[in-house]
């Protein structure tokens, strides 16, 4: 049995006696820590050709220590549950800041980091904590149009999601995740591309992966 299969059936009996309480929101705790466009680059991205201030993912490349403390007061207010520091590690999203060639690189840091925190915590206080890979909605939707003047046009298609999802969950889980969570959904065929993906990738890689 590995660490991975014997957390997750942790996870499972703990489900069982009480409420498992997952972290809080990320990015209002990135948004308070005032972080300028210097500290966004760091020394990575130091000359990179265009802003990337307010890609809270990039973060964990360029300031992990800064997601790991993150995460680790969430874990000492109680938290059970940490979510990776993913939300917009798509290509899709990441198109915004020109940085799809990284979206396998942000999404095995996050896990990383995130896993890093839960182990520093159980030393800490003896209690298991777990982690799961966020995949985000992405900022297109793939039923709706985002011209009200073409209704029938759309920016993203079934299969560009099922993609971006599936190569997001493969680093997640190298990273070291335990489940996924598929999160802050607006669009229920984004979702349904998701959940295909995370199924995809499980039969490709030969073991449960746990949807959240």
């Amino acid at each position: 049995m590995t660490n991975r299969t014997k957390r997750i059936e942790t996870l499972r009996n703990l489900l069982k006696e009480r409420v498992v309480v997952l972290d809080g929101a990320m990015g209002t705790m990135i948004q308070n820590l005032n972080l300028t466009e210097e500290d966004f680059r760091g020394e990575r991205f130091a000359d990179y050709h265009m802003d990337i201030k307010g890609n809270n993912d990039i973060l964990v490349i360029t300031k992990p220590d800064v997601i790991r403390d993150i995460h680790l007061e969430f874990l000492r207010k109680g938290a059970d549950i940490l979510e990776t520091n993913s939300f917009n590690a798509t290509t899709i999203a990441q198109a915004d800041y020109d940085m799809q060639e990284y979206v396998s690189e942000i999404n095995l840091a996050a896990a990383k980091v995130a896993r890093e925190a839960c182990d520093i915590a159980e030393q800490e206080d003896g209690k298991p904590r777990f982690v799961t890979g966020v995949l985000g909605p992405t900022n297109r939707t793939a039923s709706i149009s985002p011209d009200v003047n073409d209704p029938g046009f759309r920016n993203t298609s079934f299969d560009e999601l099922v993609t971006a999802y599936k190569q997001a969950t493969h680093a997640l889980l190298e990273g070291g995740v335990d489940t996924i969570l598929i999160e802050t959904i607006f669009d229920t065929l984004n979702a349904k591309a998701a959940i295909f993906a995370v199924k995809e990738v499980e039969d490709e890689v030969g073991y449960e992966i746990p949807i959240q």
